[in-house]
């Protein structure tokens, strides 16, 4: 029979054992709560980079549609100004 002391040594060492696992185990959560957060930090920083490049392409789409319509103004100058000049070639 074990004795009373190694009864409660015994005991001891399970919840020594115990004790261990589970602060292994909130190390591990810990660590990958940290990983969580890390990745949500990257996330946002992408997030700020894709924001900014999506600015930076609609202000870009709008220059451009400026630009377009002011290209498409003068074309309709000029060919009413050549349709001009050859109405009146063809009407002397």
């Amino acid at each position: 029979m074990k004795s009373s002391l190694t009864n409660a040594l015994d005991r001891l060492d399970d919840a020594l054992s115990k004790l261990e696992g589970a602060a292994e185990a909130r190390l591990e959560r810990e660590e990958g709560l940290n990983e969580a957060a890390a990745e949500i930090q990257r996330m946002g920083a992408d997030r700020a980079r894709l924001a900014e490049s999506l600015d930076n392409s609609e202000s870009r789409a709008q220059r451009l549609e400026h630009v377009n319509r002011e290209v498409s103004r003068r074309l309709v100058d000029a060919m009413e100004a050549i349709r001009g000049v050859l109405d009146r070639e063809t009407a002397r």
